[in-house]
């Protein structure tokens, strides 16, 4: 099971989980071409097919992107924002598709965040960890009322304290709900118990395994020739890394605290 995903889905099938239950392979020439899109004050260097499994939360130096029919599946560090509509402006739509979807999710944090965008206009934005909301842009989902209601809680272990002021939803859970209903699949699925599905799945046909989704790997490395390199259109790498650093710092401090107070 995969514990941390950084997303981005762009979207034009109105049946996305039909085109990834085909196992469809990815198209190397136009991940290619996306990646260079998205980078270009960086050299793309193409290094081979793997699975959605092996990305596990993409590093600044890697980009993952699985180009399918309607279905365009980008796997960056970039999407794993506090605030997810902190995203640079040329992810939101590079390819003139109908939907833009983010899922990104840290299991050893807690945190989890999700964000929906049509024809590049933001219609639904959440952040949160356990405690905290972090973001919340756009009205609330039907299929967001069992979390808020509290019917997918924490699972806590033996012994453990919760705060009382803890959110009536996992974060990660939360995300993976939203990536259900727009995707058609869960990258760990509800117990049958609290309402979920165990194939994960809309309906009872083959499911869509989340870790054998093929997607076109690449490593970004600075040019050789610098100098004479474009302007990019929005600052992307020099951000990676200190956005993912202060997430993963944010959460340390919030955990390092609560801790304390308790």
């Amino acid at each position: 099971m995969l514990s941390k995903v950084s997303s981005v889905w762009y979207v034009d099938t109105p049946d996305p989980p039909a085109v990834l239950r085909t196992d469809p392979d990815p198209d190397p020439a136009a991940a290619y071409a996306l990646a260079r899109q998205l980078h270009p004050d960086l050299e793309v260097e193409p290094t081979a097919v793997v699975t959605l499994g092996e990305t596990d939360g993409s590093d600044a130096g890697a980009v993952y992107i699985g180009s399918y029919p309607g279905i365009t599946l980008l796997c960056s560090s970039y999407a794993a924002r506090v605030q997810p509509t902190a995203i640079p402006e040329l992810l939101v739509r590079p390819l003139a598709e109908e939907h833009t979807y983010l899922v990104s999710f840290d299991l050893e944090y807690g945190w989890g965040s999700f964000a929906h965008w049509e024809r590049g206009e933001l219609r639904r934005a959440f952040s949160s960890t356990r405690l905290n909301i972090l973001q919340d842009h756009g009205l609330p989902h039907i299929w967001e009322r069992p979390h808020w209601a509290g019917e997918h809680p924490i699972l806590w272990n033996p012994g453990d304290l919760p705060d009382p002021l803890v959110l009536p939803f996992d974060p990660p859970g939360f995300a993976d709900s939203a990536n259900h209903e727009w995707l058609g699949f869960r990258y760990f699925p509800l117990a049958p118990a609290e309402g979920g599905d165990a194939a994960g799945t809309r309906d009872h046909t083959r499911p869509v395994d989340p870790e054998g989704i093929r997607v076109c790997g690449f490593r970004l490395r600075p040019r050789e020739d610098g100098a004479d390199a474009p302007e990019p259109p929005q600052p992307l790498h020099n951000r990676i890394a200190h956005e993912r650093k202060g997430l993963l710092s944010w959460l340390r401090g919030h955990e390092a605290a609560v801790s304390a107070e308790q």
